[in-house]
């Protein structure tokens, strides 16, 4: 599956944004924050909806609801949180997760040392969110976590990727939907994308 680049002229703005190390602290968790609202429109647009019938002031109509149970949006911490509110503000009846990975900087391999999911996961489609997909070590351990509960569908959802982060999630889950603001050059010797924004969560949170 072709991953989905939203090229939106209010996403690159703000992605540009959060490119600058010379934007504070404020700033780009601002702008991650309304990048990830419209990251959610498009990671939604294929979801299913049920149809419901409401009365305006003047007659009945036709409507649709989200599906029950709602979905799900899946936190990869800590970086993660910085997309959930944006998230939330477009699908505010959905049931959060959280996934605790962590990289080791010498072998560049995620670590798991949280999950706190919502129930009836294999009744609720799930997007799983993470501002970076570098290597893909942790989107694809997070990835193997979540199938494990047998959801309808999975779309993982990031500010920027890299194209080998890409390749290895594609071809390791093939199913799994990618939509992302941007896909970079290149990782660097370090396992960081460049140009890339820098330690999303260290840009995120100040530290």
């Amino acid at each position: 599956m072709e991953p989905i680049v939203v090229n939106h002229p209010l996403v690159q703005t703000r992605l540009t944004v959060m490119r600058d190390e010379t934007t504070d602290t404020e700033a780009f968790r601002r702008a991650m924050h309304d990048v990830s609202s419209f990251l959610a429109y498009e990671a939604t647009r294929m979801l299913p909806v049920a149809a419901c019938t409401v009365r305006t002031p003047l007659e009945a109509t036709s409507g649709v609801t989200l599906p029950d149970p709602s979905p799900a949006v899946v936190s990869i911490l800590r970086a993660g949180n910085g997309l959930l509110e944006g998230m939330l503000a477009a699908i505010p009846s959905a049931s959060v997760g959280f996934l605790g990975m962590a990289r080791n900087e010498e072998t560049h391999q995620p670590e798991a040392y949280y999950a706190k999911l919502p129930g009836r996961m294999a009744e609720r489609h799930v997007f799983l969110v993470d501002p970076m997909l570098a290597t893909g070590g942790s989107a694809c351990d997070a990835l193997q976590h979540v199938l494990a509960l047998e959801p309808l569908s999975v779309t993982f959802v990031c500010l920027v990727a890299a194209p080998e982060g890409v390749a290895r999630l594609t071809a390791a889950y093939p199913n799994v939907a990618i939509v992302t603001a941007a896909i970079d050059r290149q990782l660097n010797e370090s396992a960081y994308i460049v140009p890339g924004l820098g330690d999303a969560g260290d840009r995120l949170y100040g530290t």
